[in-house]
């Protein structure tokens, strides 16, 4: 089993930076790709930003030049820099993991149990 911890959510200022943290431990293949997303409210969870085990990035257009993902491939974590935040950006936002199952070539996805980021004055 594949477990994911986030952290680094809290409450901010319009204008201000966080920075998400995720660290996966378990039974894990090769990781394929780690990703956020969020689920704000009265909305559908959403993608953030995904990064492949090659570094190859994906941002939501309404997050482009404002958040970074990155990944430490040895540590098995993922992270979100979060600036230039928006009350628009309010919602608890979630770790996921696409993995290889064993030496298999099947595919497993795996999800955090979220982290809170509150943009408000």
């Amino acid at each position: 089993q594949v477990q994911l911890v986030e952290s680094g959510g809290g409450l901010v200022q319009p204008g201000g930076s966080l920075r998400l943290s995720c660290a996966a431990s378990g039974s894990i293949g090769s990781i394929y790709a780690m990703g956020w997303y969020r689920h704000g409210p009265g909305k559908q969870r959403e993608l953030v930003a995904t990064i492949t085990s090659g570094g190859s990035t994906n941002y939501a257009d309404s997050v482009k030049g404002r958040f970074t993902i990155s990944r430490d491939n040895a540590k098995n974590a993922v992270y979100l820099q979060m600036s230039s935040l928006k009350p628009e950006d309010t919602a608890v936002y979630y770790c996921n993991c696409n993995s290889r199952v064993g030496l298999t070539t099947i595919q497993r996805t795996d999800w955090g149990q979220g982290t809170q980021v509150t943009v408000s004055s």
